[in-house]
């Protein structure tokens, strides 16, 4: 009876290790290289999607702030006051 447990878990052991070996060996065929670069490049775009997403929310942001202090007739501080009306850096 014992031996029939231990013939049954070496049975189990050995097929999950030749399924593991299988599922990596397959990670390097051609087919599996494309899977992957294409999960890559699906996350690459999914990012810059997120970067893209959030460089326009602080563009409205931005704009609304411009908007208000105009609207009130206020100067906006931009924060860009240390350079001169060339684009250049001012002396300090």
């Amino acid at each position: 009876m014992k031996r029939l447990l231990w013939l049954g878990v070496g049975l189990a052991v050995g097929a999950l290790v030749v399924r593991k070996l299988t599922q990596k060996a397959n990670e390097f065929t051609p087919t599996g290289i494309a899977t992957s670069l294409s999960q890559s490049a699906g996350g690459l775009v999914e990012s810059m999607r997120g970067f893209v997403d959030d460089v326009r929310d602080g563009m409205t942001e931005r704009q609304e702030q411009i908007s208000q202090a105009f609207a009130e007739g206020e100067l906006f501080d931009d924060g860009l006051t240390e350079f001169d009306q060339d684009g250049r850096e001012g002396n300090r």
